[in-house]
């Protein structure tokens, strides 16, 4: 954890809020984005080692902006984990299926949460 940059796409602001608090108080920086065409503007422009999509966005989805970004050769590098109010075991094998390098549930966990962004980070680290 050196200040590792983590991209936030939700559009619920008391779940932003949430993740902003507590990826900063772990060191984290914190870029944040509430509709999938600005995740894939931030990610393009600020390449951050971690993503964080929310499944359900207005404009384009979590799967359709996660296509994006791992369609462009700049970000398609970037770790993306999922993040959705649906626990439905379909819904999981649909992000599996789509790729996504994690799956989290709302509402979030606090410690689930702080291990999978710090494992996933790590991941990341071993495979560059």
């Amino acid at each position: 954890m050196a200040g590792e940059l983590v991209l936030v796409v939700e559009d619920n602001d008391k779940n932003m809020k949430l993740a902003r608090d507590v990826l900063t108080a772990k060191g984290y920086r914190v870029a944040e984005a509430v509709t999938g065409e600005e995740g894939v503007k931030i990610a393009h422009e600020q390449v951050p080692q971690l993503i964080l999509m929310d499944y359900q966005l207005p404009g384009i989805d979590g799967i359709e902006a996660f296509r994006q970004i791992r369609g462009d050769a700049t970000t398609k590098h970037i770790p993306i984990v999922a993040v959705t109010a649906s626990a439905m075991p379909e819904e999981e094998a649909k992000m599996k299926k789509a790729g996504f390098d994690g799956f989290l549930t709302k509402p979030i966990n606090l410690k689930e949460f702080v291990s999978a962004v710090a494992d996933t980070l790590a991941k990341g680290k071993g495979a560059a």
